[in-house]
């Protein structure tokens, strides 16, 4: 067999299943495999399915020219808190920072409300005397003479970690610094995160969780990391292997180690980027990526071929749909709406006798009870076997058998409880996690001003392409797009992300007060700090600079986010942004408001490699109606009874095949349903389309 040309790996572990591609130089998916994720080793998944596509297409791990790594490792121990033992050192007078949060409840008349986990207790809270002002000045001096008492502090309480939050140290980092390298000096096995190379942004409490969350998880990932290289050069890696970020970049392993915090949710941030590339091979200005693995459901708007960014993001919540109920932390995210509807979650009844999905996972160990693997609770997965959706025979191309008693006595179990079979309580669970992920889509939609029923979904994910006809029905969606490979779709997408990284640094100004020459040398020391960080992966080629400023009328509490041109900012450019400020704010408000001054409160700078495109090349060949001889009796989502649906591989499928539902599109990592009201339609690059008929069955 012929040796392939610069072979590209990319590795996802998920919270169920870990998913690893394999592509020529062409983008071309050579081969790909999906392993159960071991929690206890993820490394050992992961090394199973790089060892899988390097078999299947006869590729040495030498002759890897790229690898991209992307991990749930960071997101699962902030949920599950199994990271370190950590203190955090803040300013003499303001130890209660995160005590006092926003000062106010999440949800106002909740007399039982919990209050969010931050990590760190009052008790392994401590200070030092320093203050800095808000315009970079020192007022206080580091009065590094406590150091020994501070220390003393830090091994009472033994922590291993330590989040240096100092007031202000984004507008002067110099005493975060001083201090770090003290404590290290003391304690050279300490981990510690300065808040100014974490997050540099105003607002005390949202910097200090962003950085009690980087050291909280700092050990735990430089450890996993740095054994995950050495497995990897061990067995003959010789390129770099890249981190996927939450912002849909790529940045070196060290990089990630220092700032673990950027790599939660860096699997969903794939699919996105998978799901943009799709839209632009389309021509597709407004989808919705329906991301649906093993754990969880990932919903994301993507407009004018780019997902939706966001510079918040709110870890564990109290209240999964209640803002303000977890922990907030300041970093670039790719904007998504993320819920506990994976094929693993777990059905139950509540006290008032309705049926629950969810957020609880079976996970990989055990899984559902259908996988036979000892699970023994109700789940998505168990939901969708009773129903016929999946076929025993050809599931996991046969490497995992699938026990249809087990799956059907644990649905009769939760039925039991409701007076029901097995058959109708399989089929209230799907009606409750499909309901789930559209509402979830429909609010996330209107909470921007968007209508989903504009939009083409993109269906991608172990179970995506399985749910994706019942969720678009619920939200409107009429057009559904299934990509080649959807079981290993944010793998994929890691192929295309660009190395990247941002800094959002504070600086405050009144727009008409700007002093541009003092600004243009702000710009060129953080393009040349992101530089340098980028030029550790890309040391050659062409880069990127994206600069914006966040900005927002006086008095107001939150910004807007405005590109600003490329170069030197000259006099004349103020009048722009300002013209700039008050467009975007009349589109997203109706009106601007005269007379009121501008203020900018941060600016951000980007630096990456140019992203690499798909072909445009999935177009529509001549449609011709086929027929499927193979049936399978399914219990129809539309009308809520047995009928036979055509039941095809989807390697057998032709450009212009068009079959009509009920149907089930069969292939080794997941399985298409055709609802009886969609017809499935084969695209040139081999996608699935599926589009809604008038009427159904």
């Amino acid at each position: 067999m012929k040796s392939l040309s610069s072979p590209r790996i990319a590795v996802d572990i998920g919270g169920t299943f870990t998913d690893t591609v394999l592509v020529d130089e062409n983008n071309i998916v050579c081969a790909s495999a999906k392993t159960p994720t071991t929690p206890q080793n993820p490394t050992i998944g992961a090394l199973e399915g790089v060892q899988s596509v390097l078999s299947e297409t006869h590729t040495q791990l030498a002759e890897i020219i790229s690898f991209v790594h992307g991990t749930t490792l960071a997101t699962n121990a902030l949920i599950e808190r199994r990271g370190a033992q950590t203190a955090v050192v803040t300013t003499a007078g303001f130890r209660d920072i995160l005590e006092i949060a926003y000062e106010r409840r999440y949800s106002q008349y909740d007399i039982n409300l919990s209050k969010p986990d931050l990590i760190v207790p009052r008790s392994r809270c401590f200070t030092i005397d320093e203050r800095v002002l808000a315009d970079g000045s020192i007022f206080t001096p580091l009065n590094l003479d406590t150091l020994p008492q501070l220390v003393d502090q830090i091994d009472d309480c033994e922590a291993n970690a330590v989040a240096i939050c100092l007031l202000h140290a984004y507008a002067n980092p110099h005493h975060e610094k001083l201090l770090r390298d003290a404590l290290i000096d003391q304690r050279p096995n300490l981990c510690v995160s300065i808040s100014s190379e974490v997050s540099p942004e105003a607002r005390e409490f949202e910097r200090m969780c962003t950085t009690v969350a980087n050291a909280y998880v700092q050990p735990m990932m430089a450890d996993y990391l740095n054994s995950f290289q050495t497995e990897l050069r061990t067995q003959g890696l010789t390129c770099p292997v890249l981190m996927m970020t939450s912002g849909g970049g790529m940045t070196t392993l060290e990089t990630a180690a220092r700032h673990p915090i950027r790599l939660v949710e860096s699997g969903p941030a794939g699919g996105a980027l998978l799901a943009a590339q799709i839209a632009n091979q389309l021509q597709q200005e407004q989808v919705l990526s329906f991301d649906m693995g093993g754990t969880t459901a990932k919903l994301c708007l993507i407009d004018n071929f780019r997902p939706q960014t966001s510079r918040k993001f709110e870890i564990s919540r109290a209240e999964r749909f209640i803002k303000g109920s977890g922990m907030p932390v300041r970093i670039p995210v790719i904007e998504m709406i993320e819920i506990g509807a994976g094929g693993g979650s777990i059905a139950s009844v509540d006290r008032l006798g309705r049926i629950n999905v969810g957020p609880e996972s079976a996970g990989s160990e055990p899984g559902p009870a259908g996988f036979g693997n000892g699970g023994d609770q109700p789940t998505v997965t168990d939901a969708d076997i009773v129903l016929g959706y999946i076929d025993p025979g050809w599931f996991a191309e046969g490497r995992l058998l699938i026990e249809q008693d087990a799956a059907t006595a644990t649905l009769a179990k939760l039925g039991n409880m409701l007076d029901l079979n097995a058959s109708q309580s399989a089929v209230g669970v799907s009606e409750i996690v499909d309901e789930s992920m559209a509402s979830a889509g429909r609010t996330h939609a209107v909470e921007g001003g968007k209508d989903l029923a504009e939009r083409t979904m993109i269906a991608f994910g172990g179970n995506g392409p399985l749910h994706a006809t019942r969720v678009a029905r619920r939200s409107g969606i009429t057009r559904i797009l299934v990509p080649p490979n959807p079981g290993v779709g944010s793998a994929i997408g890691f192929l295309f992300a660009p190395i990247k990284f941002e800094i959002v640094q504070s600086h405050y100004s009144l727009l008409e007060q700007l002093d541009i020459d003092e600004l243009n040398g702000f710009f060129h020391e953080l393009i040349s700090e992101v530089t340098q960080t980028v030029r550790q992966a890309a040391p050659q080629g062409e880069l990127q600079i994206n600069k914006s400023a966040f900005m927002r009328y006086h008095g107001q509490g939150h910004e807007i986010e405005i590109s600003l041109p490329d170069g030197d900012l000259q006099d004349a450019d103020t009048d722009r942004l300002a013209q700039a400020f008050e467009e975007e704010y009349r589109r997203q408000f109706s009106r601007a408001v005269p007379g009121m001054a501008i203020e900018i409160l941060n600016w951000s700078v980007t630096v990456s490699t140019p992203e690499r495109s798909m072909d445009k090349t999935a177009t529509q060949a001549a449609v011709r109606s086929i027929e499927v001889d193979a049936q399978r009796s399914i219990i129809c989502d539309v009308l809520g009874e047995p009928v036979p649906a055509a039941l095809v591989l989807r390697g057998d499928l032709k450009p212009g095949d068009e079959i009509g539902g009920p149907a089930l599109i069969v292939e080794p990592q997941t399985t298409t349903l055709v609802s009886s009201d969609f017809a499935a339609l084969i695209l040139t690059d081999h996608s699935i389309l599926l589009q809604r008929r008038e009427t159904g069955a």
